[in-house]
């Protein structure tokens, strides 16, 4: 009971709101395992308001305007009903009900949206939103799964509506986007000024809301807060002016958007944004970053990523590792083989697509080898030699053969070989054109036949 009233003493006190926000964690620390258990105990449903009010302020000596003082009066209530059902988990209550949970913290959560809009919180206060914001997910997800899996049981055996089942499986994380959305408004829609408007924790639960809208599969809906918060930018801070932690999650997110629309070029530079901008202990966010970083740079500019970059993150390591060496190779039957292999797991994270177009690379760096393999022209009148520009097709197809490992009987038809010669060239893979007539190719010179490999 100490902790979370101290917490809020303080965080007035001080003025900080992640303090503050800490008397409302719905979690006992490792400092107060009791916390949330002693809370509840101080008072009863008949006395919790009269208690709250000598507790928080007069107690703690913390003055607020009285119409303040009902606000936060009126949230610690809520919260108190909401420890009661999350406490029955620690008594392991047979009535412990994560629905129950979720229902409970919801009402902390409209409470609260209620008290900036009513009772005149203050905008430095708004870490609050940002706790409740992330519980409220939180929970929903737990009360969404309990609800699956009391259906699953019950309905093991019966047939089922599936368009209801599929809502009913995430029908409280729904509810919950709602309410974030309602604190995503709160915090846009505020006319004070900027140096005490609640507008700093706008990309705080615009993070938020496109965590839950990814996990909800409703990845559309992401786009019209990018719309409003584009309608309102001229309202808005420079986004450098914001804590680095909101900065980086909602770059990632926005590269991830675009990622996934195949916008890969904007997808890359809100990515690398994000990438550069990452704190560099934050393992586990420079691992999810480089997720999707590295199938980018793939498409745009045709690398591989390095040994020393994916070094440190052996997940990554495992999982790209094998393309990238069959792609080097220009092994195509090795890239099959790889992307085979990984296919669940790129499907999972969504980045099967722009990955198998790194075969359009290993075809290049296969024909490359064609090309090297050619040699030189002889020189004339001492000008130093050149590398053979017109190659025959055939050459091409032998090194497909190779490249697919056909077998002796197996036939590579020379219109499908020029086919792939073609799509390289209108890629930018490889700069010529083909002389259908001679059967021949006939490339740049220069160094520059296969643009960034240095011939």
């Amino acid at each position: 009971m100490a902790s979370v009233f101290t917490d809020f003493k303080e965080g007035q006190k001080n003025g900080s709101g992640p303090r503050l926000a800490a008397a409302l964690t719905p979690i006992a620390t490792s400092e107060s395992p009791d916390r949330l258990l002693s809370f509840y105990n101080f008072s009863d449903s008949d006395h919790i308001s009269a208690d709250l009010r000598y507790s928080l302020f007069q107690a703690n000596g913390v003055k607020l305007p009285k119409q303040e003082q009902n606000g936060w009066v009126d949230i610690f209530a809520a919260y108190w009903k909401a420890v009661g059902e999350i406490i029955k988990f620690e008594e392991y209550n047979p009535s412990a009900s994560w629905a129950k949970v979720f229902d409970a913290w919801k009402n902390v959560a409209n409470t609260l949206i209620r008290a900036y809009t009513n009772f005149g919180l203050q905008a430095w206060t708004v870490p609050c939103l940002y706790v409740v914001g992330k519980y409220l997910r939180v929970f929903a997800i737990k009360a969404d799964a309990e609800i699956s899996s009391k259906g699953a049981m019950a309905f093991g055996d019966q047939f089922q509506d599936d368009v209801a089942a599929d809502f009913e499986k995430s029908a409280k994380l729904e509810e919950a986007a709602r309410i974030i959305n309602r604190m995503f408004t709160l915090c846009l829609s505020d006319r004070a000024p900027i140096e005490e408007s609640r507008k700093w924790g706008i990309y705080n639960t615009t993070n938020l809301l496109f965590k839950t809208y990814f996990k909800l599969n409703s990845v559309g809906l992401s786009k019209n807060l990018l719309r409003a918060l584009s309608a309102s930018s001229a309202d808005l801070p420079e986004l450098e002016a914001f804590p680095k932690s909101h900065i980086v999650t909602f770059k990632y997110y926005v590269g991830v958007i675009h990622f996934l629309d195949e916008n890969y070029r904007e997808a890359e530079e809100h990515l690398a944004y994000a990438w550069n901008m990452c704190h560099k202990g934050a393992f586990k966010n420079r691992e999810l970053i480089l997720t999707y970083l590295v199938p980018c740079h793939l498409v745009t500019t045709h690398t591989l990523p390095s040994q020393t970059l994916l070094a440190p993150f052996p997940r990554l390591e495992k999982l790209f590792r094998p393309l990238c060496d069959c792609i080097r190779k220009g092994d195509l039957v090795g890239f099959d083989t790889a992307m085979s292999a990984g296919e669940e797991e790129f499907v999972k994270r969504r980045i099967y697509l722009p990955l198998e177009r790194g075969r359009d690379i290993a075809l290049r760096n296969l024909f490359r080898k064609v090309f090297i393999a050619g040699g030189f022209e002889e020189s004339k009148d001492g000008q130093p030699p050149i590398r053979r520009t017109r190659v025959p097709v055939a050459e091409f197809a032998a090194a497909l053969r190779i490249g697919t490992h056909a077998d002796d009987r197996s036939r590579v038809d020379i219109d499908e070989v020029e086919c792939l010669l073609s799509n390289l060239i209108y890629k930018g893979l490889m700069k010529g054109y083909i002389a259908r007539e001679r059967g021949m190719v006939v490339l740049s010179k220069g160094g520059t036949a296969f643009p960034g490999t240095g011939v």
